[in-house]
């Protein structure tokens, strides 16, 4: 009989530290003794939905789900409507939550369960659960802004890789990491429990959201230590104004990010900042200092290929041989440039442009706070498909025509937004990604066949 090949639940030592708080650390071998503790409660389940807020939580309600052999739910919404999706499609899924109340999203078919918080209880260290590397551990579901989310599972061995993979070139090991990114988003999920977990690093706790609450967690955990944030959310805490406390790293990751922010970050933290471009099903494949470097570096291991259909990348962590959502343009030793994703592509009366790059011209209008094009359904002119682009824009202060008059001398004529309309806010999740969905409903527009 063949041996089935284990890996650890984390390849810290019992007596390292995996997180951090305000009462001081938890030593990785507590971590296991909680894991232990919990996943006998998970048993019969067929899959686990976790919604813990506190990261610490979260991984010891991934590591009971992986021992009880439950892979783990990340929906790219937790809407009542997409759990109660989620509780139709797969069957015994258990709802984990660290609330002292049932969560009011979870639909009322879904069993819940309370991932306690056990710090004034005293428990056996214990050593780390071994997990078959062809275990399913997850199934992570994209992020919908193009559509409806895709899921896509990955067995324990490749979550490992994950937690693995730029061990070196960020030099993770050592590292606290305090991320605003949701454990459930795929960046959040890789750069800080997986980091923990098998990167040598530790985390916070807590996912902080306004900025006193950054520099506070900031300022809390040990160094060094990393700040992982998105930069709809970096921006936000540069604009504050507050003093902000050295880091050793910043890590930014999951929409464009401009080289004037950037360097921005590096000079407020103290820091550099690197770049992260990646998936949800390929998790990080590049990276680049934004603030110096026009062009992205593959991570070691990956290799990139171009033929008719596009791009694909293989090797290191990406275990099959994907195809790439996004327009690459390759430059000089095996270095490349985003020209945009294939969905945001737009060609109107011969010219053509990218989505991001008309946002970005629409960022940087002084007095617009934040804003996005959108291409809704074409129309039908005399039998002729009529591509239109409509905008959505944050600019207190400012009207329309004083936006458009503006947009007139940054971009080409035929990309002008028709309509242009002013919101007070735009939809964005705990990530500041934007749901296609959620647009065209500010919009008053419907997707095809909608």
């Amino acid at each position: 009989m063949v041996a089935i090949a284990k890996l650890p639940l984390s390849s810290h030592a019992p007596e390292q530290a995996l997180a951090h708080d305000l009462r001081g650390p938890v030593p990785t071998g507590r971590y296991f003794a909680e894991v232990l503790a919990l996943a006998p409660r998970l048993a019969g389940a067929g899959h686990v939905l976790n919604l813990c807020e506190d990261r610490y939580a979260f991984m010891v309600g991934l590591g009971a789900a992986l021992v009880a052999g439950a892979p783990t739910l990340m929906p790219s919404s937790t809407a009542p409507s997409a759990l109660a999706g989620l509780a139709s499609r797969y069957p015994n899924l258990v709802g984990l939550h660290d609330e002292a109340e049932r969560p009011a999203e979870l639909p009322p078919q879904m069993a819940a369960l309370h991932v306690p918080d056990r710090w004034g209880e005293t428990l056996a260290w214990a050593d780390a659960p071994m997990i078959a590397e062809d275990q399913l551990a997850v199934i992570m579901f994209t992020s919908g802004s193009q559509g409806a989310p895709t899921p896509h599972p990955k067995p324990w061995r490749t979550v490992c890789k994950y937690g693995m993979s730029e061990l070196d070139t960020l030099g993770t090991a050592g590292m606290t990491i305090v991320a605003t990114v949701p454990a459930q988003h795929m960046f959040g999920f890789e750069y800080s429990t997986l980091f923990a977990l098998h990167g040598g690093s530790s985390c916070w706790r807590g996912k902080p959201f306004y900025p006193s609450d950054v520099v506070a967690a900031l300022a809390a955990t040990p160094r060094p230590r990393m700040l992982v944030i998105t930069p709809f959310h970096l921006s936000k805490v540069l604009d504050a104004g507050i003093p902000l406390p050295q880091c050793d790293a910043l890590v930014c990751a999951t929409a464009p990010l401009s080289a004037q922010l950037a360097a921005h970050a590096e000079s407020a933290f103290g820091a550099p900042l690197r770049e992260i471009y990646g998936s949800t099903e390929c998790a990080q494949i590049a990276c680049r200092r934004t603030s110096v470097e026009p062009d992205w570096q593959l991570v070691p291991g990956v290799t990139m290929e171009h033929d008719a259909a596009g791009t694909w990348v293989h090797g290191g962590h990406i275990e099959e041989r994907m195809l790439l959502s996004d327009v690459i343009e390759p430059t000089q030793s095996g270095r490349f440039r985003l020209a945009g994703r294939h969905a945001d592509m737009v060609n109107i009366a011969g010219r053509r442009t990218s989505i991001d790059y008309l946002n970005a011209q629409l960022l940087s209008i002084d007095g617009v706070h934040d804003g996005c094009f959108v291409q809704p359904q074409a129309d039908a002119q005399d039998g002729v498909q009529v591509t239109r682009l409509a905008a959505l824009c944050v600019a207190p202060g400012l009207d329309a025509g004083q936006v458009l008059a503006a947009l007139r001398t940054r971009i080409d004529q035929v990309f002008l937004p028709r309509p242009l309309r002013l919101v007070a806010a735009l939809p964005r999740n705990d990530t500041g990604k934007l749901a296609r969905g959620d647009l065209l409903a500010l919009l008053g527009a419907k997707e095809p066949g909608a």
